[in-house]
């Protein structure tokens, strides 16, 4: 038996991409053993028959692609699993405590609400990971029986669960993180690249949240594409919303960086973004780069000399524009390129070391 942990919605549509959630969990308590003897008719002293008791509720972290956010345990403080129960006579054991199975998100990692310490990770559909064990039921007196003690009144109580508060993140899993300043393009990319309909202004933070989006390609093949909302300046730091923002780039395979046509220094705001990657988490500058100039359609084909010669020349360069599909085309190539030699390297392990220990 088990039963899943309750679902609250939320009618606020801004406010459903939740990607951060602080829980109180508490496994069951395992039942108590019982101190039975058997008494029949014709048997006065039939001897210790007791049963055991049942064991607790477990609680469980299970992984789906039916959930995309965190908002049904957003109203959910507390998950609690039920205690076993007693054990019976004839050495009947006691019921086992019904186990919560709690339905996350592929990229939904758990720490210790208090300690910080990694926990859990879910990465795979159907992935089921034991969070909290239920206490261990009791032993019945049956068990205590011996030759120098043929009537044990003694039977082991049931052990008591665990209880913790435990802290839930998401972190969007996608082949390809777009990556640059707000308003560089990355909405419109994305909704010119694949059927998602991300939210797209010319402003600053449209994108509050990560949008996914499904690139077709080739051959009825496809790759998923993630928005991530536009890093500033010291989002390292936790300026504006950027340690949120930059939690999702960590489980993206390869970043795609967006540099504006129109942007003050194309080279220097390529560095800033880099330097805040690395601040943040200095592993993701070993992720696979692929450089793209969007907004082409503002700029004029005699600049992109000048534009390639101040941005790094040993990473691929894509000249775009999202409103003429400029590029549209050699992007997705070289993105499905990069993606399929990132899967090589993840299948053989020393050539991504012996990258890495180039680029040192």
């Amino acid at each position: 038996m088990f039963r899943v942990a309750t679902v609250y919605q939320s009618n606020s549509m801004t406010s459903n991409f939740i990607d951060y959630v602080k829980i109180n969990l508490r496994s069951g308590h395992g039942g108590s053993g019982s101190s039975h003897f058997r008494r029949e008719k014709h048997v006065p002293k039939g001897g210790p028959d007791g049963g055991d008791g049942g064991r607790g509720g477990h609680i469980y972290l299970v992984g789906t692609t039916q959930q995309w956010t965190l908002l049904h345990l957003k109203y959910q403080k507390h998950i609690i699993a039920d205690n076993g129960n007693g054990g019976e006579g004839a050495r009947r054991s006691g019921a086992q405590g019904e186990d919560v199975y709690i339905q996350v998100p592929l990229g939904t990692i758990v720490k210790d609400g208090e300690t910080d310490e990694f926990l859990a990770e879910v990465t795979d559909d159907g992935q089921k990971v034991l969070l909290l064990p239920g206490g261990r039921g009791g032993l019945g007196n049956f068990h205590f029986k011996s030759s120098t003690n043929q009537s044990p009144r003694h039977a082991q109580p049931g052990e008591p669960g665990e209880e913790l508060w435990v802290i839930m993140e998401l972190k969007v899993l996608a082949d390809v993180g777009l990556v640059g300043f707000p308003n560089a393009g990355k909405s419109t990319l994305l909704s010119v690249i694949s059927e998602a309909k991300p939210e797209i202004g010319d402003y600053p933070f449209t994108t509050l949240v990560p949008n996914l989006g499904v690139v077709a390609y080739r051959d009825y093949k496809s790759f998923v594409v993630a928005d991530i909302p536009g890093i500033i300046e010291g989002a390292a730091e936790g300026k504006g919303l950027g340690v949120r923002f930059l939690r999702h780039i960590e489980r993206n395979s390869i970043l795609c960086f967006l540099i504006p046509s129109d942007a003050t220094n194309w080279g220097d705001e390529y560095k800033i973004l880099v330097g805040e990657l690395e601040k943040y988490n200095p592993e993701m500058l070993t992720k696979r780069r692929v450089l793209v100039v969007s907004k082409m359609d503002l700029s004029i084909p005699e600049m992109k000399d000048e534009m390639r010669e101040s941005l790094p020349a040993d990473l691929p360069l894509v000249f775009i524009s999202s409103i003429t599909q400029e590029g549209i085309q050699e992007l997705k190539d070289i993105l499905w390129v990069t993606l399929q030699e990132e899967n090589k390297n993840l299948q053989r392990p020393e050539l991504l070391n012996e990258q890495i220990e180039t680029e040192e």
